[in-house]
């Protein structure tokens, strides 16, 4: 792996994480960066973990050639 495949994959896990987070923050009924900014996370969290997940497999298999 690659140091550059690496910062992809803290970035996967970090928006992954802020995921999670959001939907227990909704769940719980009173966010507490209120609804709208945390639908807004939650909205960007889950395409930026799957874009930044296969980026890092990506690039990792390309160096492994």
């Amino acid at each position: 792996m690659t140091p550059k495949s690496g910062v992809f994959l803290l970035g996967a896990c970090i928006t992954a994480i802020a995921g999670v987070g959001s939907v227990f923050e909704l769940s719980s009924g009173t966010p507490d960066l209120g609804t709208l900014n945390t639908s807004i996370i939650l909205a960007l969290s889950i395409p930026l973990t799957v874009l930044f997940f296969v980026v890092a497999v990506q690039d990792t298999r390309a160096n492994m050639k």
